[in-house]
């Protein structure tokens, strides 16, 4: 199998197993507690509801998410990228035929109301914002696209460069919060809900994206750096790097030592560093790190 056949059933899977992931979270907890999830998957969430409250079941939400995302999926083929929007008709095909198959096989979804608990709508909003929001990251560190919202803001990109595409997400958001308190009865729950959500599912998204294998960077000042970056690579087992340096304070010249280490062998480093006197040390996150990390 040579690299371009690879790479495409990698892009494949990655899709299929983040559609699965997003579907599972909306048909389990979301569809059936009456609050919405963000963009354009929550405005087709929304007309769902307002639409079955008049025709009952016989719209499906798996048709509605398809006929909201689809057509713009299929735009961003045509004008901007066809690989990307091939990738994205897949995700949201996988997304919304997986809650056809859950209904098919009779798996009943969380709700709150049949438990008789109204505090576990809080549970089906942090469920729902966790797992779609790991199959959010998958897309978005596969392909750095999500769903409708970022299609809307790349075709938007693409007929105006100048234009700020933040705002394009935050107003897809905000309309879909504003609009849940209307069609959700004017009821303050929903809102909360939907917020809640979107909250939760950025932060996973957040963490997924940037904790998969971040560390901390310390840079310190010494005067003895021989000994120092021994017991540092001898007991943290990771590389030293050392530049010489000029303090302007004394005008002496002394050596900086950059190292950087996994959030757990942060109190093993102060230890060590307190151990020699007259070095100075600051450190600071590192979100991703490439290559020979080990530990």
């Amino acid at each position: 199998m040579n690299g371009k056949i690879k790479q495409t059933v990698g892009d494949i899977l990655w899709a299929v197993i983040a559609g699965l992931f997003v579907g599972f979270a909306y048909y389990f907890f979301q569809n059936s507690n009456g609050f919405a999830p963000g963009g354009v998957g929550g405005l087709a969430t929304i007309t769902y509801h307002f639409v079955g409250n008049f025709i009952g079941e016989s719209l499906s939400w798996a048709v509605l998410m398809l006929a909201f995302n689809i057509p713009i999926f299929v735009l961003v083929s045509i004008f901007v990228n066809r690989r990307l929007g091939f990738i994205l008709i897949l995700y949201m095909a996988v997304q919304s035929l997986s809650a056809v198959a859950f209904e098919a096989l009779s798996w009943k979804p969380y709700c709150a109301a049949n438990n008789g608990e109204d505090f576990e709508i809080v549970f089906a909003c942090i469920a729902t914002g966790v797992i779609s929001g790991i199959g959010f990251s998958f897309m978005l560190r596969r392909f750095g696209a999500s769903g409708g919202t970022y299609a809307i803001s790349a075709l938007i990109k693409k007929a105006k460069p100048a234009t700020n595409i933040a705002y394009v997400s935050f107003l897809m958001d905000a309309s879909v919060v504003f609009i849940a308190f209307f069609v959700y009865g004017m009821k303050i729950t929903p809102v909360i809900c939907t917020l809640l959500n979107l909250f939760i599912a950025n932060v996973v998204v957040d963490n997924v994206l940037t904790g998969i294998k971040n560390g901390y960077k310390f840079e310190i000042v010494t005067d003895k750096p021989e000994e120092l970056s021994a017991e540092l690579i001898e007991k943290l087992k990771h590389g030293v790097t050392e530049i010489r340096v000029l303090g302007m304070y004394s005008h002496t010249e002394k050596y900086m030592l950059v190292c950087i280490i996994r959030k757990k062998q942060i109190g093993e480093m102060m230890k060590i560093i307190k151990r020699y006197q007259g070095t100075f040390a600051s450190f600071a996150k590192v979100n991703e790190v490439f290559g020979r990390f080990k530990q």
